[in-house]
Order: C-alpha cells, then sequence, then structure tokens
C-alpha cells in the first residue's frame, strides 16, 4: 500500500510557531509530527512508498526528508501552488498512485506507538476506511455518521447545535481509498467557505454507492491543530 500526506498548510492557528515553518514539522518530543506519521505508517503499516504534498515552506519538508533512505522509504513530492483547500490537492499523487489502493492522512494528525494505522488497513475490505474517534468535539471537525453495519452516510462538517446526529463520531483525519476517489475530487466545486473540500468529495463517493467503513481508534490520538494542543502533547511527554 502507497500513503500520500496533506502537508501543504502553514496552519495559521500556530501563530509565530509556522512563521518559517510548515504546520507538520512543529516538534512533539523532539521530532516533527511529520516524522512520528511516516514512522508509524512504515513500522506499523508496512508502507514504504510516500507521496509528500506540501506548500507553505515546502522545502523545509525536502530538506529533512530528502528522497526518504535515511528512514528507509521512498518519497516523492507535489507542490500545492494555491491554498485552495484538501479537495482538490490529492489530485497531485493522482499519477504516481495509479490503481494502487493507499492511505491519505493530514500532516497534523498524529498516532502514537503502539497505533491504530495497522487496525485500519485491515478493516480495508470494502471500497473505503474512514478512521473515527469517539468522545472528541464534533463542533471542531467533521462529524462522520454511520449506519447500525458500521458504513458511513453522512458527513457534517463543523456543524452546529442541532445539525449532527447525538451518535456521530469525529473524523479523525486518516483515509483508506481505491483511486476511485479521484472521479469525485475532480468533480468538485468550492464550498461556502471558498475552499474545495476533500469530505465533499468522500460524501459523493457514498452516495454513488461506495461503502465506507468506519473504524474507531482505540489507541492514542491528537490533532495537532494549535499551540495549546501542542503544549499538551510536549508536556505529557515531560511527565
Amino acid at each position: 500500500m502507497k500513503a500520500v500526506i496533506l502537508a501543504a498548510g502553514k496552519g495559521t492557528r500556530m501563530g509565530e510557531l509556522t512563521t518559517h515553518l510548515p504546520k507538520p514539522m512543529v516538534l512533539v518530543e523532539g521530532k516533527p509530527v511529520l516524522e512520528h506519521i511516516i514512522e508509524g505508517l512504515r513500522d506499523e503499516a508496512g508502507i514504504r512508498d510516500f507521496f509528500l504534498i506540501i506548500g507553505w515552506c515546502g522545502h523545509v519538508i525536502q530538506n529533512h526528508f530528502g528522497d526518504g533512505k535515511a528512514w528507509g522509504v521512498r518519497i516523492t513530492y507535489g507542490e500545492q501552488i494555491v491554498q485552495d483547500g484538501t479537495g482538490k490537492a490529492p489530485e497531485l499523487a493522482k499519477d504516481w498512485v495509479g490503481t494502487d489502493r493507499f492511505l491519505l492522512t493530514y500532516g497534523d494528525i498524529l498516532l502514537r506507538p503502539p497505533t491504530d494505522y495497522a487496525l485500519l488497513v485491515e478493516a480495508f475490505k470494502e471500497d473505503g476506511v474512514i478512521a473515527v474517534k469517539d468522545g472528541e468535539d464534533l463542533s471542531k471537525g467533521g462529524a462522520v455518521v454511520l449506519d447500525d453495519n458500521g458504513f458511513m452516510i453522512d458527513l457534517v462538517e463543523k456543524g452546529g447545535a442541532g445539525q449532527v446526529p447525538a451518535n456521530a463520531f469525529y473524523n479523525a483525519g486518516i483515509y483508506l481509498l481505491a483511486p476511485q476517489i479521484f472521479d469525485h475530487t475532480a468533480r468538485l466545486e468550492k464550498s461556502p467557505r471558498g475552499e474545495y473540500e476533500f469530505t465533499d468529495a468522500l460524501k459523493a463517493s457514498m452516495k454513488a454507492g461506495a461503502r465506507l467503513r468506519g473504524v474507531t481508534l482505540r489507541r492514542a490520538w491528537a490533532d495537532v491543530r494549535d499551540p495549546s494542543v501542542l503544549a499538551e502533547l510536549n508536556g505529557r511527554a515531560q511527565s
């Protein structure tokens, strides 16, 4: 299996921490979040081929990882020139993915070892997998609604009160997908906030008949979204 990692964002909520640094390169336990992700996917999912989608200060990522040889992996890069959302960014990896199934994750989603990456790979038996978390604040991200058999039937992005069912799960930002997802990213239109949303492609895929299995993560997970989360992760490590 291959892995595509979205690592183009600046991460404005990180403030001065990302003035000269891509958000996925902020340090947790003295190591970039992106390095934790690559090592976790390598060690626990057996993934050796990576496509990193870079943008803001992308040279920092390229200078750090190079071709990936030092980590025992192979890394290819694609640059998102216009920061217009997550929906179109994966298309940079379309030719590289080819006919293979692949894992897609955001570059600020941190799983700590032992991780659930292998759990997600093992669950990839239908058209796709979407990782979910229980007990998270659904107003801060996507809410995934599953049917009684565990397949996605809706995805609400940062819904307000009354918009999200009580039994919904938090979108954990890790997906396992077939290359047919690119049929839907190609037809995306910008959302009300003026961006292409990858979650819209997931919903379009579902409506077209794709069966996306929701898999609840059991182990440590963090969305390194802002300095408070980063400080908590590093403080926990020190303690």
